[in-house]
């Protein structure tokens, strides 16, 4: 499936543009508004990249603390490195696998998506942001030939941004 996203500057060129699909004959339960008045990025389904961040950090973790346990515990014990003398080498092997383990979410953090949290990740999150500062959405799905009729209806409103998507296919 294609989609095509066109940002437009207010509500009355969204409305204009969204009436010249239509006398197009374009099937308008594959064509949506979004902005205030319309549907929402939520409602549309534009994912939520902090969301799908912490959904990754999690699952990372799940494996990687564990194993930075065991690998902590598994390095103090070849090593026989005595991080504090007076927790006795059992004490030392539990430090190294906790010193691990915090290696490890670390790990999952800055791997599984959290600089994307800090730093914004993938195009949904500035369409977000073009909606909270007011701005429409045209969004057109479909086949490639009504994407191409679509852009070339649209082009004629002066989008500030028009963008072509093709949804990637399972395997």
């Amino acid at each position: 499936m294609n989609y095509l996203v066109a940002v437009l500057a207010d509500r009355i060129k969204a409305e204009a543009a969204y009436s010249a699909l239509e006398k197009e004959g374009l099937p308008m339960n594959q064509v949506s508004i979004l902005g205030k008045g319309y549907k929402t990025a939520d409602e549309f389904g534009f994912l939520n990249p902090n969301k799908e961040a912490w959904k990754q950090v999690r699952l990372m973790a799940t494996w990687l603390i564990p194993f930075g346990f065991i690998g902590g515990v598994a390095f103090n014990l070849s090593t026989q490195y005595n991080l504090v003398p007076a927790a006795g080498p059992m004490g030392n092997h539990i430090i190294g696998g906790i010193l691990g383990a915090i290696a490890g979410a670390m790990g999952s953090f800055f791997v599984g998506g959290g600089t994307g949290l800090a730093f914004g990740s993938g195009d949904a999150l500035p369409y977000r942001n073009r909606l909270k500062a007011g701005k429409y959405l045209i969004v057109v799905q479909g086949a490639p030939n009504l994407t191409n009729q679509a852009t070339r209806i649209l082009k004629q409103f002066d989008p500030e941004n028009i963008q072509g998507y093709v949804e990637p296919t399972a395997n």
